[in-house]
């Protein structure tokens, strides 16, 4: 049964001093409330400690990563229910509440509320009922049931981009339940860190994406399979690269340079190395 004393908010940030107290304002006080600071900014503890209560800020020595950086707060939680939020998500202790009401007599391993961007919306329930079964949820905002998991949560060679899909394909295959709850919560989109806009982001995320792709389609279809579908895809931007270098256009064909180098980094088995310059 969820309830406040048995509940505890994670937030992966980086760099994210803009909109963190905004993200941590409306959360109840009796929640506990772990961080996990993904940028070696120990600029960012000093900023919230002493003035949240019932929060741990843990800064890691580098950028680690979306899923591992969620399993280290996972693993310094002590409640067996973990609510894993981003940093411009922005929910209020109403919605909380709903949350809680809902939840109080399903069995379920992971829960999820519908996330409402400026242009689009993550729903699955389109009628009135209070939640839905559903086969996976966005990562934005999840409730994970820890007793459901037996210690093993998001696979850390995902660096960003499909891990929550991972993680929601091996709880269903295992007989576990997904469910996503009738109640909104807003997400500001890409407003993570005060570099979400720069073009090394950009760059990174192309890269990531192809990476991540290829990975989960490995993992899950096998490494033959998952050749026979990517490569013409790795021709195609292969193509699109000599195009876009005859026609000097120098940031299409940097982004494309990176998707490419993220599939083939993937296919060849290297792991999901590459970070932004920031």
């Amino acid at each position: 049964m969820v309830s406040y004393s048995d509940l505890t908010f994670i937030i992966v940030t980086f760099k994210s001093e803009h909109i963190i107290h905004d993200c941590l304002k409306d959360i109840p006080k009796e929640c506990k409330k772990i961080i996990v600071e993904n940028s070696n900014n120990h600029e960012f503890y000093k900023i919230l400690k002493n003035k949240i209560p019932n929060l741990k800020v843990f800064v890691m020595n580098s950028n680690c990563g979306f899923g591992k950086a969620n399993n280290f707060g996972i693993l310094n939680s002590d409640t067996q229910y973990l609510f894993l939020i981003n940093p411009d998500l922005k929910i209020y202790s109403s919605e909380i509440d709903k949350i809680i009401r809902v939840t109080q007599n399903v069995d379920f391993a992971i829960a999820a509320p519908q996330i409402v961007e400026k242009f689009k919306a993550y729903r699955q329930n389109s009628g009135d009922k209070d939640y839905v079964f559903v086969n996976e949820v966005p990562g934005m905002a999840m409730i994970l049931n820890k007793k459901q998991f037996s210690n093993y949560f998001f696979d850390e060679n995902f660096f960003l981009y499909l891990e929550e899909i991972d993680l929601c394909k091996r709880i269903r295959e295992n007989g576990k339940k997904i469910i996503e709850i009738n109640v909104e919560v807003s997400h500001l989109g890409n407003q993570s860190s005060k570099y979400d806009e720069s073009f090394e982001i950009e760059m990174s995320r192309n890269w990531h994406w192809m990476w991540s792709k290829f990975y989960f389609s490995k993992k899950h279809k096998g490494y033959l399979l998952s050749i026979i579908i990517f490569f013409p895809l790795l021709i195609k931007l292969l193509i699109k690269l000599m195009f876009h270098f005859i026609l000097r256009n120098n940031k299409k064909f940097i982004i494309t340079k990176k998707r490419f180098a993220g599939l083939l980094a993937s296919i060849i088995g290297k792991s999901s190395f590459y970070r932004p310059k920031i």
